[in-house]
């Protein structure tokens, strides 16, 4: 198994420590085969560019939120409650992002995390 880097990721009052996936084999592998994400820790997938990353569930065992963020920290789209079964859905932000945070279904809501909020990377 790949051991990642972390990172602690401040949303309002709420702190994620996400795994970094910021290479092509760590951004495709992401959560896939895992069976199991303890509240709150997540995925942190950093791209180089701004482009309407597209996510599936491929592989992925448990259900998740997909938070895109802009390069400011600004998240611009989350999808909620997505489920393995709606592989092969696609999921896509509505605007450029730089960043993904994938994060256990529910824990958007739970926490109130909003889009056009901030993430602050500590």
């Amino acid at each position: 198994m790949t051991t990642h880097s972390t990172v602690t990721l401040s949303l309002g009052s709420t702190e994620v420590v996400a795994e970094v996936a910021d290479t092509d084999p760590l951004r495709e592998r992401g959560l896939g085969g895992r069976n199991r994400l303890e509240e709150g820790r997540g995925m942190w997938f950093v791209f180089d560019t701004d482009e309407l990353w597209a996510f599936w569930m491929k592989d992925t065992l448990i259900p998740l939120d997909i938070i895109w963020v802009a390069a400011d920290g600004t998240i611009v789209t989350i999808a909620p409650l997505v489920a393995p079964e709606s592989f092969p859905e696609v999921f896509r932000p509505t605007q450029p992002a730089r960043y993904v945070l994938e994060v256990p279904a529910g824990f958007a809501a739970k926490h109130g995390i909003a889009e056009g909020q901030k993430i602050v990377v500590q």
